[in-house]
């Protein structure tokens, strides 16, 4: 009888099937808890529940379905030679090329074209244009895509689309009707698709003709706009504005120049190109980009702070769903027992090794020293026949695991993160370490009463973080492991986990430990992406969210007496912690969490 369990066989026939599409023979299939992606041959892709549900698994062969198209009929480099530069227009010019290399897959294949349907409905949860309520706010690369997708392959909008595609269909229609017709006649040809794909950009007002020519050299390209021979006049059509000059125009308020449109732009692209996993149909985008500068005038603030709440688990859900969560939980743990045995006592051996312990002797009470017993029982009256144990600074710590309960830590992530909290607890409790463990979100996806309290006032610009933050109490320092043992397996409730606003959940954990007796304090924070809220990103300068977080970290590390140490599952987060480590497969969590533990403990 094989060992292999039936998310592995999925795996070896999802390898097969991509290795067959791509006529590719080394093409590699691995597990994902962050955006699927592929990178060559090597195809990251969502990983699904242990019983493989039926919508799970579609998903990761639809994205499986989609790289695998894209090795074989996707050109990187002409692609690369014909895109234009402006952002807007690259992300557009992007996310049909996607469509033209799904569209033959869909086309040739019906049972691909419902895997391909699947992994859009991903994308789509994600991207911006479900919360779209005006023309304006519509993400021109995703909406074309969309419509382009409908005539390419007959497949309707996505349901949650379909307002704000409505929004801009007619003048895409006005504008890039004839284009679509020419586009779906060139599906085999990427040269040729890609030069009406220019044309089309061009009539929708994305490009400029002096933009198009993909034979200039990128420095020709800069002196041709130096020379501002063909710029249209910024004043012309500004009563009757399109929805892609809107797209294009800085709105009141971007300090850097970089409209709200423009990074949602951005975002979209890199959706098409890596797809995001979604929840209830409102998961975020997960940065994982590079830093930008910011204005130096940066000044972070919360709009309103009277909807934020700290909580404690049990009062999330009633004793009756508590304990079906745990009886989950401890369900997902039964398969990783051994493993985690192993871990804890290994834990357990290395930190009760540095306990050396010492005692004082011929003590008038205490315990009873068993080398004093002979003199005991001859003499019962003689005193001094007790020890008493020194004071061990080591016992004199606490450890704060910090965990993000955002949606992409969704299904296995989550539940690893629950079960190496849990582990930790008891294991550090028998070591005499107090343990407490918190978790970090937001109550509500699109900004909640605080966008809501927002949009009442008005809009004003620059307003700061625009959602209401939950943070959740699973374990306090003093509780006992067996009084919050139960309260852990809320993390394993559908909906709970939303947005993550890190700067705020660090300061609130670090403050929580200062007010703590201990002389060392340790913050283990866990986490598998950027912080991200589109609510917030949306009306504030780019960055504004991540420039808060590094500055929390710098200056908790610099002058703080607590010990920070940081876990990036399937994300770099040594970009922004001195001490910290990411994990690129989220069953090595238990295992990392107690080796860095270990090195906090071991350094002077």
């Amino acid at each position: 009888m094989s060992d292999e369990s039936p998310l592995d066989r999925f795996k070896t026939v999802l390898a097969g099937t991509a290795r067959a599409v791509a006529h590719e023979p080394e093409v590699e299939i691995a597990w994902t808890a962050d955006n699927p992606v592929s990178n060559g041959k090597n195809l990251r892709v969502p990983m699904p529940g242990r019983n493989l549900p039926r919508d799970q698994a579609m998903e990761a062969r639809g994205f499986a379905d989609s790289f695998a198209l894209k090795l074989r009929h996707h050109d990187e480099g002409l692609h690369g030679r014909n895109a234009p530069s402006e952002p807007t227009a690259r992300a557009a010019f992007d996310a049909v090329e996607l469509v033209r290399y799904e569209a033959l897959g869909a086309n040739a294949y019906a049972g691909m074209r419902g895997n391909l349907d699947a992994a859009q409905l991903v994308r789509t949860a994600g991207d911006p244009i479900v919360r779209a309520s005006c023309s304006d706010e519509v993400p021109l690369p995703a909406a074309l895509a969309l419509m382009l997708r409908e005539r390419l392959t007959g497949q309707a909008v996505p349901e949650a689309a379909q307002g704000g595609v409505a929004l801009v269909r007619k003048w895409i229609e006005d504008k890039a009707g004839a284009d679509f017709e020419a586009l779906a006649g060139k599906l085999d040809d990427q040269e040729a698709f890609q030069k009406l794909s220019l044309d089309m950009l061009q009539h929708l007002e994305l490009t400029r003709a002096d933009q198009l020519d993909p034979d200039s050299e990128e420095g020709e390209d800069d002196e041709a706009e130096d020379d501002g021979e063909e710029k249209p006049d910024d004043s012309e059509g500004a009563d009757d504005q399109s929805p892609a000059e809107a797209a294009a125009e800085p709105t009141e308020g971007d300090d850097d120049g970089d409209s709200e449109s423009e990074r949602q732009a951005e975002d979209d692209s890199a959706e098409a190109e890596e797809g995001d996993e979604g929840e209830e149909g409102m998961l975020p985008v997960r940065p994982n980009r590079p830093w930008t500068e910011v204005p130096a005038n940066f000044d972070y603030k919360a709009f309103t702070q009277a909807f934020d709440e700290v909580v404690a688990a049990s009062e999330l859900c009633d004793e009756e769903e508590l304990t079906r969560l745990r009886a989950y939980l401890d369900a997902q743990l039964k398969g990783l027992q051994g493993v985690v045995t192993k871990l804890a006592n290994r834990l357990q051996r290395r930190l009760m090794a540095q306990q050396n312990r010492s005692w004082d002797f011929d003590q008038e009470e205490g315990l009873l020293d068993a080398a004093r017993l002979a003199r005991v029982v001859i003499s019962p009256g003689q005193s001094l026949s007790y020890k008493v144990e020194r004071d061990v600074e080591f016992k004199d710590t606490v450890v704060t695991l910090l965990i993000d309960n955002s949606g992409s830590m969704r299904g296995r992530p989550i539940s690893i993160a629950a079960i190496s909290a849990d582990v930790m607890a008891r294991t550090l409790e028998r070591c005499g370490v107090k343990t407490e463990i918190l978790g970090f979100t937001t109550r509500a996806w699109k900004g909640g009463q605080s966008r809501e309290a927002w949009l009442a006032g008005g809009k004003p610009p620059q307003p700061g973080r625009l959602n209401d933050l939950r943070h959740i109490v699973y374990k306090k320092a003093d509780e006992p492991y067996r009084h919050a043992r139960k309260s852990l397996g809320l993390m394993m409730r559908e909906g709970l986990l939303k947005e993550n606003i890190d700067g705020e959940a660090l300061l609130w954990a670090h403050a929580r430990m200062l007010a703590r007796p201990e002389n060392r304090r340790i913050l283990m924070v866990i986490s598998d992406g950027a912080p991200v809220d589109d609510s917030t990103l949306s009306v504030n300068n780019a960055g504004y969210l991540e420039l808060h977080l590094r500055r929390v970290i710098d200056w908790i590390e610099k002058q703080s007496p607590v010990q920070l140490v940081a876990i990036g599952i399937g994300h770099d987060v040594t970009r922004y912690y001195r001490r910290a480590v990411t994990i690129m497969d989220v069953e090595q969590l238990a295992g990392t969490m107690i080796e860095q533990l270990v090195g906090l403990f071991e350094d002077d």
